[in-house]
């Protein structure tokens, strides 16, 4: 199982926030490619980047923190938060991301996001469902979609999807733990389908678990931030793996 943590971008700075609500910013880091660095140096090999600023104005923003981090580590960086059009995914691109994230685009423009995954391939582009009551959240989560979770991973699956981030946003910088059942269901649902669990870790037991279920990653924020679990966990943990 990939551990990738998070970064989560407002002004530039490492944020974060709890279920998707901006007045709940918390600034950790004023500079993320120095949070990038510390999590390379302990063996990890993803990243997880966010731009917030773009997600709630839908268009990239955060583009030169993703260019700084990805010139200067070998992260392997998945990048989100504002991708609409095609422009903003050639940025993305460009400035180094690894591979892409739509969640909103995917519901609101399918025809877009579907024509990304034919143009770059299913290993570049990673389907969000960001859920919420059962629902797909879009626009940075500030407003829920008609989008029945499970019909529409199912409905990508079709169109070549292979990853997909699923974040219970009612979990996501609670540090509660993750939704198990939640996994448990899309697993059993779905087949052939590689399920990054995201929002709710809380501490460092939760991660076997979650790859006892068959969740192939695992995207870790606050309690990394929090120091709820320790970059050396980790280390250890993803020593062991291999």
């Amino acid at each position: 199982m990939k551990i990738i943590p998070a970064i989560d971008i407002i002004d530039g700075k490492c944020v974060r926030l709890s279920k998707g609500n901006y007045d709940t910013k918390k600034i950790y880091n004023e500079n993320p490619l120095e949070v990038a660095k510390s999590f390379e140096a302990h063996g990890i090999q993803y990243l997880h980047l966010v731009d917030l600023d773009g997600a709630k104005s839908g268009r990239i923003i955060n583009y030169k923190v993703l260019e700084k981090i990805a010139s200067n580590t070998n992260l392997k960086i998945d990048f989100g938060g504002g991708l609409k059009t095609n422009k903003d995914v050639d940025i993305a691109f460009e400035c180094g991301a690894n591979q892409i994230t739509g969640g909103s685009i995917a519901v609101k423009n399918p025809s877009l996001f579907e024509e990304w995954i034919q143009r770059f391939g299913n290993e570049k582009i990673i389907l969000g469902a960001d859920v919420s009551n059962g629902k797909i959240a879009v626009s940075g989560w500030q407003e829920e979609s008609s989008e029945e979770l499970i019909p529409f991973i199912k409905n990508y699956q079709t169109k070549g999807i292979q990853s997909v981030i699923c974040t219970d946003i009612a979990k996501d910088g609670m540090l509660q733990g993750p939704s198990f059942e939640l996994y448990k269901t899309i697993l059993n649902e779905i087949k052939n389908i590689k399920l990054i669990a995201s929002g709710g870790i809380s501490i460092f037991d939760e991660l076997p678990k979650l790859a006892e279920l068959g969740c192939q990653g695992v995207i870790i924020g606050k309690a990394i931030y929090e120091n709820r679990i320790s970059l050396k966990q980790i280390e250890k943990f993803i020593t062991q793996q291999t």
